[in-house]
């Protein structure tokens, strides 16, 4: 949820700031069916009781789904270091078992109930590449307290990026350009220069 949430809020911060994030809202998304296909295995992996070793495997499974998505629309500016930050998660997890492994002193910041039927971050005895684990904490009680990796910065700060990336003023004339451009050029994105100096990007 830690990570949820921080990436909505990255999502939504251009518009806080009085900006309009003409070039992601533009961008022709492949297959983007997949995320919601990742978030509903990711929920039935932690919230459901499965058999056997079926849960780590749809943990692992995740990764492997949007690292497809990210890399489908790899074209779009930044999007390669979420892509980065999800294949450091991905890799460690299927290194340990299905598992993130966590610091002992991450959880106990976060106050995690370490006596869930599946924890997809969880203390592991002998982790491999442990310093790409969970090994920090957004400490309790702040809200959503959790633990979070290197992979998760990388995610977060990617996400920024993309969010950021050809944003125009909001009541810019530039907005209502690019869109007309983008429908004018068959899909094909084109943005228009800002009077405020900015550099938008170029057409994909």
């Amino acid at each position: 949820m830690l990570l949820l949430a921080a990436c909505a809020l990255a999502l939504l911060s251009p518009l806080v700031a009085g900006r309009w994030p003409a070039r992601l809202l533009l961008h022709r998304w492949r297959w983007p069916l997949l995320i919601w296909l990742t978030l509903g295995l990711q929920v039935v992996a932690v919230e459901v009781t499965l058999p056997g070793v079926l849960a780590p495997v749809l943990h692992v499974l995740t990764y492997a789904i949007v690292l497809g998505f990210l890399w489908a629309n790899r074209t779009l500016t930044h999007i390669l270091l979420v892509a980065a930050g999800a294949a450091s998660n991905g890799l460690t997890i299927a290194l340990n078992g299905g598992v993130l492994p966590a610091s002992q002193g991450a959880v106990a910041a976060a106050a995690i109930d370490t006596h869930m039927a599946f924890a997809n971050s969880a203390v592991v005895a002998h982790p491999v590449l442990p310093w790409l684990g969970d090994v920090f904490a957004w400490s309790a009680p702040l809200p959503l307290a959790n633990t979070f990796s290197v992979g998760d910065v990388l995610i977060a700060i990617g996400v920024v990026l993309v969010a950021w990336t050809g944003t125009c003023r909001l009541g810019n004339a530039s907005v209502q350009g690019a869109a007309a451009s983008a429908v004018s050029n068959g899909g094909k994105r084109s943005f228009p220069a800002e009077p405020d100096g900015s550099s938008p990007p170029s057409g994909e």
